[in-house]
């Protein structure tokens, strides 16, 4: 006697169509790569573009109040040929050269003595601390008293707000460096020098990266406050000179030179941390 047997449904295992569930996600995820990239990244400062020019066009927006964007380009055409706007931005870029290397040595040496030692942390930590809930903004008037009103106040003004984010990131990455990674360097019998060196330095280093960004944006803003200090040169000098006069024009033309400088630089620097940091994958987004 023979008995036979039905075949089994395999429809289920053989059938790799994605579930109701995943088809938006895999529709969003299509259309996102229909579109380019730069075109996402540009279209909500094109519409505000166009938006600002609409309103300023219908009166909706007064001249004296805003000028127009065809007002800002020729104030940044007339500015740019005559001169000026190159030699402001020579010397804010040199300000915030010579701020964020002295405040970079300050703040990743303050960092590196209270991260590797306890006896560092004791004697360097809490005073950081403090002085960081301090807004150096209002170190103005001293900086003044001290220093005068030339180049140093604004370096320095500078150096400060670069110290502390970086010292608040290089101290965390130097701290939260894994255990385990310590303890096999110890098993390869390094020196102290060497788990530095190997071990806590590299580990500490994506933090060092994160705090350098948030240094240069702080290093921006402390800018724009230095040079309100009887500047005679750089995007302060000019910005002043346009308060004065009036010419929202030219206002507008310093502090779009302000965001694009900071762009620019922060673009630099994620550049170099993609370089520095190849051996370590992240997450980049779907």
């Amino acid at each position: 006697m023979t008995l036979s047997k039905a075949p089994p449904d395999i429809s289920g295992i053989t059938d790799h169509s994605p579930g109701p569930e995943l088809e938006p996600l895999i529709s969003v995820t299509a259309s996102r790569r229909t579109v380019p990239r730069w075109l996402r990244r540009t279209a909500v400062p094109v519409l505000l573009l166009v938006l600002w020019q609409v309103t300023s066009a219908t009166g909706v927006l007064s001249p004296d109040t805003l000028a127009s964007p065809g007002t800002v380009a020729r104030a940044a055409s007339d500015l740019i040929s005559s001169g000026e706007l190159g030699t402001a931005m020579s010397v804010s870029l040199r300000r915030v050269a010579f701020g964020l290397l002295v405040g970079g040595l300050a703040g990743t040496g303050l960092a590196l003595v209270a991260g590797l030692s306890r006896l560092g942390e004791d004697t360097v930590d809490a005073t950081v601390q403090m002085m960081r809930t301090v807004p150096f903004v209002g170190l103005i008037p001293l900086l003044i008293i001290w220093l005068g009103i030339g180049e140093a106040p604004k370096i320095t003004l500078i150096a400060l707000g670069v110290t502390f984010p970086l010292y608040l990131n290089v101290y965390a990455g130097i701290r939260g460096v894994d255990e385990r990674l310590i303890e096999a360097g110890s098993s390869l019998s390094l020196s102290r020098w060497g788990l530095i060196r190997h071990v806590i330095l590299p580990g500490a280093l994506p933090n060092f990266m994160t705090g350098l960004r948030f240094s240069l944006a702080t290093a921006w803003l402390a800018l724009i406050f230095g040079e309100q200090v009887n500047a005679d040169a750089g995007l302060g000098y000019l910005l002043n000179r346009a308060r004065d006069y009036l010419r929202t024009d030219q206002i507008i033309v310093c502090l779009v030179v302000y965001a694009l400088l900071g762009l620019v630089v922060d673009a630099l620097v994620r550049t170099l941390e993609r370089l520095l940091l190849q051996w370590r994958p992240t997450f980049t987004g779907s």
